[in-house]
């Protein structure tokens, strides 16, 4: 049987997921995105929370305001109509150390890819990368676009201390570590971009919609892009 969507589904009493597919595919998260934006701007008494994935839109809701009835009839609307709600992407350049210390993982990707470094490198930073969603973390930024010789299943066992800004890639999916924390994909470097912190207006710098290209950078310049990062904190700004 295919499914047809948009497809709304309970969670529970309090919430419900809106589909839109079920594969990564830069269409249907433009129309999850387009969806969140129209939710919001709606303003609908008793939807508490938004949570967009890849493929569909999570939204808690206060039964106690609104019934499942009312709330999937009017994001039924919503979603006829929630294409003119999208936003053109946000553009980061994003500097990267690749290998050594800061990308132990960088020669088995290399090697699984059946290239050198050097190639690794040039492709990765060659690649336009989409964020999907934010997930797992905060400010974890799942990141579409990677170019396919370059994707490499997990690791069999995840190590328990990835340092924020490590540069990695788990499957088909790049990504950007937002804070300490287990990971089980390859490192293949490190950003001195401080793409979450707490202290500072928006914590999150990446957004769903967002594009992202890497570039390469020397160990000694690190200082100076940790500096310039440093900067949106105490400005408040990104």
């Amino acid at each position: 049987m295919i499914a047809s969507y948009p497809r709304v589904l309970p969670c529970g009493d309090a919430a419900i997921t809106v589909e839109f597919g079920d594969v990564i595919d830069e269409a249907i998260n433009a129309r999850v995105l387009a969806l969140d934006a129209a939710l919001a701007q709606a303003d609908i008494i008793g939807v508490l929370e938004q949570v967009p994935t890849y493929r569909s839109l999570l939204v808690h809701y206060d039964p106690v305001l609104i019934d499942f009835d009312e709330i999937r009839s009017r994001i039924l609307a919503l979603a006829e109509t929630a294409s003119g709600f999208s936003r053109p992407p946000r553009q980061w350049r994003i500097p990267v150390v690749y290998g050594g210390d800061h990308g132990i993982d960088l020669e088995f990707i290399a090697e699984n890819a059946g290239l050198t470094v050097e190639e690794t490198v040039a492709l990765h930073c060659a690649g336009s990368y989409r964020v999907f969603m934010l997930g797992f973390m905060p400010g974890f930024a799942y990141l579409g676009g990677l170019h396919p010789s370059l994707a490499a299943p997990r690791r069999p066992i995840p190590r328990q201390n990835a340092p924020p800004g490590t540069v990695s890639i788990g499957g088909i999916q790049a990504a950007v570590q937002s804070v300490p924390g287990p990971s089980g994909w390859h490192w293949i470097g490190r950003t001195p971009m401080r793409v979450y912190a707490h202290d500072r207006e928006p914590m999150c710098l990446l957004e769903p919609g967002d594009e992202v290209r890497f570039f390469a950078i020397r160990a000694d310049e690190w200082p100076e892009y940790e500096r310039q990062s440093n900067l949106f904190s105490e400005h408040g700004h990104a």
